[in-house]
C-alpha cells in the first residue's frame, strides 16, 4: 500500500478559502507541518489543488 507524505512549505495565509479549508481539511497546520495520507483518488485531488504549497513524497507501507 502506497502513501504519500505531504509537506506544508508555503502558507495558506492570503489564499483562497477554499484552499485554506482544504489545508485544514488534511491535517496540515502550520509551515513545515507534515502528515501521511492514503494514496487514493479523493486524496490526489485535494493535493491538487493546492499543488503549489505544498510538496509530497511517495512512501510504502
Amino acid at each position: 500500500m502506497t502513501e504519500l507524505k505531504v509537506t506544508l512549505i508555503r502558507s495558506a495565509v492570503h489564499r483562497l478559502p477554499e484552499q485554506r479549508k482544504v489545508v485544514k481539511a488534511l491535517g496540515l497546520g502550520r509551515i513545515n507541518s507534515t502528515v501521511t495520507l492514503p494514496d487514493n483518488a479523493a486524496t490526489r485531488g485535494a493535493l491538487l489543488k493546492i499543488a503549489h504549497l505544498i510538496s509530497v513524497e511517495e512512501t510504502n507501507k
